[in-house]
């Protein structure tokens, strides 16, 4: 596309974790243009691209907090995950199987003390092709959106509740805000590469870039959602003012 067509975001945000294809995410959300093999089996490769099987098996927003807690943690047993989302260890074992049945995770056999099983996740990464997956199974792929969507808002729900308490300096760099554009299908494709290569130079909270982070860092979340929004198509509703949309504080 022209270069003069590409956009840039108007304010920055705070850095995290990306899911890009160039870096490996810690959370479980998918992630696009997908590269890579498409069975989620190869536990070798850095990123999964979801086929329908995998696709079912992470339509379940318990399944998705699991596998971005071990994304971004590291291994850990049942009951150590459990204790994290407050679950039951039972159940939080069953998720674990039906995640490892489908190749999402693995047993960590090197922790393992034949009393506690140990997980590890098997991929950084997850990527899906939506418009394809879509018509394969619309039902999956709803389904797992939707998990992911509602694993996102309990992040954005968790910082909100801690906001009063948090230290100055964070509840300075907080950013509540929404962009209203109006783009080509070309103008979002460039947006949301420019955006994921703006994140890909921060440090990522893993295993193996935590570390070795200065000791003021903090665990931080990007939540980052690029939605055509059919409601505010003209056609529909007729023309939005050019404010509307904005949260307080924020930009549009």
């Amino acid at each position: 596309m022209p270069e003069e067509a590409s956009v840039a975001p108007t304010s920055p945000s705070s850095p995290s974790s990306p899911s890009s294809p160039s870096a490996p995410s810690s959370g479980s959300g998918p992630s696009a243009p997908p590269t890579g093999s498409g069975d989620p089996a190869d536990r070798n490769a850095e990123a999964v691209t979801l086929d329908t099987r995998g696709l079912r098996a992470l339509a379940h927003p318990v399944r998705v907090q699991l596998l971005g807690l071990l994304r971004m943690h590291g291994p850990a047993t049942a009951t150590q995950l459990a204790l994290r989302l407050n679950l039951n260890t039972g159940v939080t074992s069953y998720h674990l199987r039906q995640l490892d049945a489908a190749g999402f995770v693995a047993e960590d056999r090197e922790r393992g003390n034949g009393r506690e099983r140990w997980w590890r996740a098997a991929h950084q990464e997850t990527r899906m092709d939506c418009s394809a997956m879509i018509e394969r199974d619309p039902e999956a792929t709803d389904a797992y959106l939707r998990s992911v969507a509602a694993t996102d808002t309990l992040l954005i729900q968790r910082a909100v509740n801690g906001f009063p308490t948090m230290p100055r300096a964070w509840q300075d760099v907080a950013d509540f805000s929404d962009f209203r554009l109006r783009l080509t299908p070309d103008e979002a494709a460039a947006l949301r590469t420019e955006l994921r290569e703006v994140v890909g130079r921060y440090r990522k909270d893993t295993p193996g870039q935590a570390p070795g982070a200065p000791a003021d860092a903090e665990p931080v979340t990007l939540v980052s959602y690029l939605l055509p929004d059919p409601a505010g198509r003209p056609e529909a509703d007729g023309e939005r003012d050019e404010d509307e949309g904005a949260h307080p504080g924020g930009e549009s």
